[in-house]
């Protein structure tokens, strides 16, 4: 019983520290954002300054317009290489069909735009 009792607790110290972790992870990106915005934007565009609330809504959304809001790895980024080196196992005729319906894909894309 005493091993399981050390694995929790073992766990839930894991966990305190990552969230601490996390914490000072974003709270960095925030003192970075509002530095850099304070250092540049006011000199060179006469905007005011922000706080640390400002530079850290400014990281968030950034990361919601330019990083989406999924995951790392989420929407479509790396799905189009998830099946990179399978194709080593096919059969002759597999690859062959794998070929045709990559290149009819390629076709298509090229005629959308």
């Amino acid at each position: 019983m005493e091993d399981k009792g050390h694995k929790i607790t073992r766990w839930i110290g894991i966990g305190i520290l990552a969230v601490l972790g996390m914490l000072l992870f974003v709270s960095i990106g925030g003192f970075v954002v509002q530095a850099l915005w304070n250092w540049l934007v006011p000199e060179l565009f006469g905007l005011p300054l922000i706080s640390f609330w400002q530079g850290l809504g400014l990281l968030v959304l950034t990361r919601i317009l330019f990083g989406g809001v999924s995951g790392p790895g989420g929407r479509g980024k790396h799905r189009k290489h998830k099946n990179r080196g399978k194709h080593w196992k096919l059969s002759s005729e597999e690859k062959e069909h794998l070929e045709q319906a990559a290149a009819e894909e390629e076709q298509n894309e090229s005629q959308e735009s």
